[in-house]
């Protein structure tokens, strides 16, 4: 191959494009002609035009000038696109394109995409709560003890795993009881607990001190209290 075309190729830089945005332009509000735009004014920008013309744009593309401009409107209107004036240093006034509304349009989707995820994640895990809890308790839970369940999810905004971590505690400690879970979920609130991590050190820490011996035989005291691994399901 020739070495000049090879250099030539160099020379007329290349732009880069993330894969998200080409995984994500749909969803966005895109299509395939107003990303081909965007990609060659990207093209422009890259080689020291900030500012093309449509007519100058409509050369590289199939859509004419007059489409150009049309597109070119809708993207500024659509917030993908900006003009932006700045000065040079003679004092001379000009405009540039910027696609920073673009990148942030793209940011705004995955903000959107992830929250949404958080959320059926959060859903599943309070369906999957109340399941738990009938199973735990062997039999259908009352509206009280649904109505406490709400209220520690919405009210006391607890995560569902340190509640079902608490019922585990419960269960462990042969009280199985809404208040004695709700005891248990006030004290690592107040001690600010806040992690499956968290919750295991207190219960360790709660049963090292409910140990004690009681008699004075040294086997006696030499007893431990199982330990319950809140990590296994």
């Amino acid at each position: 191959m020739d070495k000049d075309i090879i250099v030539s190729w160099m020379e007329a830089g290349m732009i880069q494009v993330p894969n998200l945005l080409l995984q994500k332009y749909k969803q966005i509000g895109l299509d395939e002609k107003e990303l081909a735009l965007l990609f060659h004014i990207m093209s422009f920008i890259e080689s020291g035009n900030g500012f093309p013309t449509p007519e100058q744009l409509a050369e590289r593309m199939t859509i004419n000038t007059s489409e150009c401009s049309t597109q070119l409107r809708k993207l500024v209107q659509m917030q993908f696109l900006s003009i932006e004036e700045g000065m040079s240093e003679d004092g001379i006034h000009f405009e540039t394109y910027s696609i920073s509304p673009l990148w942030v349009r793209l940011a705004d989707e995955l903000q959107f995409e992830k929250k949404q995820s958080d959320l059926k994640h959060t859903l599943h895990e309070e369906n999957n709560l109340y399941t738990i809890f009938e199973q735990e308790f062997g039999r259908p839970l009352s509206p009280m003890e649904c109505e406490n369940l709400a209220m520690w999810l919405d009210d006391d905004g607890q995560d569902p795993v340190l509640i079902k971590a608490a019922l585990r505690e419960a269960v462990l400690a042969g009280k199985l009881s809404f208040r004695y879970i709700d005891r248990i979920l006030f004290n690592w609130k107040r001690n600010g607990v806040r992690t499956i991590e968290q919750a295991r050190m207190q219960g360790i820490q709660f049963r090292q001190k409910s140990k004690q011996p009681t008699r004075s035989a040294s086997e006696e005291s030499s007893k431990t209290i199982p330990f319950y691994n809140w990590l296994e399901p």
